[in-house]
C-alpha cells in the first residue's frame, strides 16, 4: 500500500475513525454476526443442518468468515496506522494524506461487470409495480404430488400430501422467481402464471416478491467490500426475516423448532401472510435504494 494521491470515494467530511474507534466498530460486527455464523458451524460440524437458517449459508456463497469480516461504509475513513495498513491493504484501500480510504480505481474489469449487472437488476425490480398475491405458495408447488420433500427428515409435512395438492389445485400460482420456480414439482410447473426460464430469470423480478427481496443480501455481498459491512449485515439481517416468513407459511411443521405456521390455506392466514410481505417488502425498498446509490457512487455505469 503505497502514499499515493488517490480519488477517493467522498466522505462527506466525516472524521477519520481512530484505532480504538474502527476496531470497537469490527468487533460488535463480528460479535453480532457470529450470533448466526457460531451455530451454523457448530451444526455443520454435528452433520445436522436447520430448514431455516442454514439456507442462508447454503443457498448464498457468501462464506460466513467473509460475512464476520469488517469494512467501513464508503464515506468512512481510517487514520493511517500500522494496524489499520495491515488491515486494510492494497489494491482496495489506499493512502492519502494520513488516512485510509478506499481506491475504485482498484475495481477490475470483471468486478466492474458483476457491478453493472447487480445495479441493473436492483433498479429493474426497484422500477417494477409489487405483487403481494403469491401467498407463499412457491414452496407448497415443490412438494405438490409428493416430489422432494426435502425437509422431511427435520420436519414433516403438517397437512397431509393430500391436502396439500388440493391447496396447489385450487389456489392461483404466482411465482415470478426463477429459482423458487426451477425447484417446483414437474406437474406443478404449468400452473404457474408464468412460465419463466433462465435466459430471463431476471425479468420478472419485483420489489414484493420475498425472494427478491432476500437476494438483496446476495447483491451485497457481491458488491463487497465497496459498499461496508453495515448495509451488508442490514440486508443478512433482513433475508433472515424473509426466510422464516418464507417456511413458517410453507407445507412444513416446524413447530418443534420454534416457529409457528402461516396457515396460508386460510383467510386468516393469508392476511398475516400479506401484511408480513408488505412490511418486510417495505424495508427492502429501503435497502435496495441504498445499494443502488452506493453503487452507483463507484462511478461504474459512466467507466
Amino acid at each position: 500500500m503505497l502514499d499515493t494521491p488517490v480519488s477517493p470515494m467522498p466522505r462527506d467530511a466525516v472524521p477519520a475513525m481512530t484505532l480504538a474507534e474502527w476496531q470497537a466498530r469490527a468487533l460488535a460486527h463480528f460479535e453480532r454476526v457470529q450470533q448466526w455464523t457460531r451455530p451454523r458451524r457448530a451444526r455443520r460440524a454435528r452433520g445436522e443442518s436447520h430448514p431455516v437458517y442454514d439456507f442462508l449459508f447454503q443457498y448464498y456463497s457468501y462464506s460466513a468468515g467473509h460475512l464476520e469480516t469488517w469494512h467501513p461504509a464508503p464515506h468512512e475513513a481510517l487514520l493511517d496506522t500500522p494496524e489499520a495498513r495491515e488491515r486494510f491493504n492494497g489494491p482496495v484501500y489506499r493512502v492519502t494524506d494520513g488516512v485510509i480510504v478506499r481506491d475504485a480505481r482498484a475495481l477490475s474489469s470483471g468486478g466492474r461487470e458483476k457491478l453493472k449487472a447487480a445495479m441493473h437488476i436492483l433498479t429493474a425490480t426497484r422500477d417494477r409495480p409489487a405483487n403481494f398475491g403469491c401467498f407463499g405458495m412457491h414452496e407448497w408447488a415443490m412438494v405438490y404430488g409428493g416430489h422432494d420433500v426435502r425437509h422431511a427428515q427435520i420436519a414433516p409435512l403438517r397437512l397431509p400430501q393430500e391436502q396439500v395438492n388440493a391447496l396447489v389445485e385450487s389456489r392461483p400460482v404466482a411465482c415470478s422467481h426463477f429459482d423458487a420456480f426451477r425447484f417446483f414439482a414437474p406437474d406443478a410447473k404449468p400452473m404457474n402464471r408464468v412460465q419463466l426460464e433462465w435466459d430471463t430469470r431476471y425479468d420478472r423480478e419485483q420489489p414484493g416478491c420475498i425472494h427478491a427481496n432476500m437476494d438483496l443480501y446476495r447483491w451485497a455481498f457481491t458488491s463487497m467490500p465497496w459498499i461496508g459491512s453495515d448495509l451488508l449485515w442490514q440486508c443478512f439481517e433482513l433475508a433472515t426475516e424473509l426466510r422464516v416468513l418464507d417456511m413458517q407459511a410453507g407445507p412444513y411443521d416446524l413447530r418443534a423448532i420454534g416457529f409457528d405456521p402461516v396457515r396460508v390455506e386460510t383467510s386468516e392466514g393469508r392476511d398475516e401472510y400479506q401484511r408480513r410481505q408488505r412490511d418486510l417488502s417495505a424495508r427492502a425498498t429501503v435497502l435496495r435504494e441504498r445499494l443502488i446509490e452506493v453503487v452507483d457512487a463507484l462511478g461504474i455505469t459512466s467507466a
